[in-house]
């Protein structure tokens, strides 16, 4: 598909330096650039990535935080 965009003239300037370092076209460049930043952004990679933290480290809360959290939340209106 055919997209167009503006981009500043740095960034496109650094663009095209980079593509042809890499030997690969401008459209190349992009394509895998928007895909990278889509991967990274996307809701569910954020949700497995801070999943995969928890399995990691431990999430259980301090007891007096816990404690706290516990009296403000028997006021709350359910």
């Amino acid at each position: 598909m055919k997209v167009a965009i503006s981009v500043p003239d740095s960034i496109f300037h650094e663009a095209e330096l980079l593509a042809s370092a890499l030997n690969k076209s401008r459209s190349q460049l992009y394509a895998e650039a928007l895909a990278g930043y889509v991967r990274t952004h996307s809701a569910r990679n954020i949700t497995q990535r801070i999943n995969a933290i928890c399995e990691r480290e431990s999430t259980a809360l301090d007891s007096a935080l816990a404690a706290a959290q516990f009296q403000i939340l028997s006021r709350e209106t359910w």
